[in-house]
C-alpha cells in the first residue's frame, strides 16, 4: 500500500489502518469572552490530559477568548462527534467547579453547536499554521 501523504500520521491496529484528522471549533454560550488567562491555560491542560482516555490526539490547539480551535487525530471507532461531546462535557463541568464565577456568568459553559471539518481539502500543514496563527490575528 502506497501512502500519498507520508507526513500524515497513520495508525494501525489488528484490523484497521486509519488517518482521521479534524478541525474542530466550538464556543462558549453566547460567545462570551471567558476563555482568557488562567481559564484558557486550564482548558488546554484538560484537553491534553484526556487524549488517551477519550481516543484522540491533539495536533494543534488555540484557545481564543470566545472560541476554541482544535486539530484532532481521532480513532474512527470512537468518532469525532463523541470525542468533542466528551471534551465539552468534561471541561464544562470541571472549569465551572474550579472557577465558580463562570456559573454566575453562563447557564452552561458551551453552546450545543460545533464546527467539524475533515482535513483533506487543504494540507495538514495549512490547518496547523492557521491554528497556530490565530493569536497573531
Amino acid at each position: 500500500m502506497r501512502l500519498e501523504q507520508a507526513e500524515k500520521p497513520y495508525h494501525t491496529d489488528h484490523s484497521i489502518v486509519y488517518s482521521c484528522q479534524y478541525h474542530v471549533i466550538f464556543c462558549p454560550k453566547y460567545r462570551r469572552a471567558v476563555l482568557e488567562d488562567a481559564v484558557a491555560r486550564r482548558l488546554k491542560e484538560m484537553i491534553l490530559e484526556k487524549q488517551a482516555e477519550y481516543g484522540y490526539a491533539v495536533m494543534g490547539m488555540e484557545v481564543m477568548p470566545e472560541h476554541v480551535h482544535l486539530l484532532l487525530d481521532v480513532d474512527p471507532r470512537v468518532g469525532v462527534n463523541n470525542v468533542v461531546a466528551k471534551i465539552k462535557g468534561y471541561t464544562s463541568h470541571e472549569l465551572r467547579e474550579e472557577y465558580p464565577w463562570l456559573k454566575k456568568r453562563l447557564p452552561t459553559l458551551w453552546t450545543r453547536s460545533k464546527f467539524i471539518s475533515t482535513v483533506g481539502a487543504v494540507t495538514l500543514d495549512t490547518v496547523q499554521r492557521y491554528i497556530a496563527d490565530q493569536k497573531g490575528v
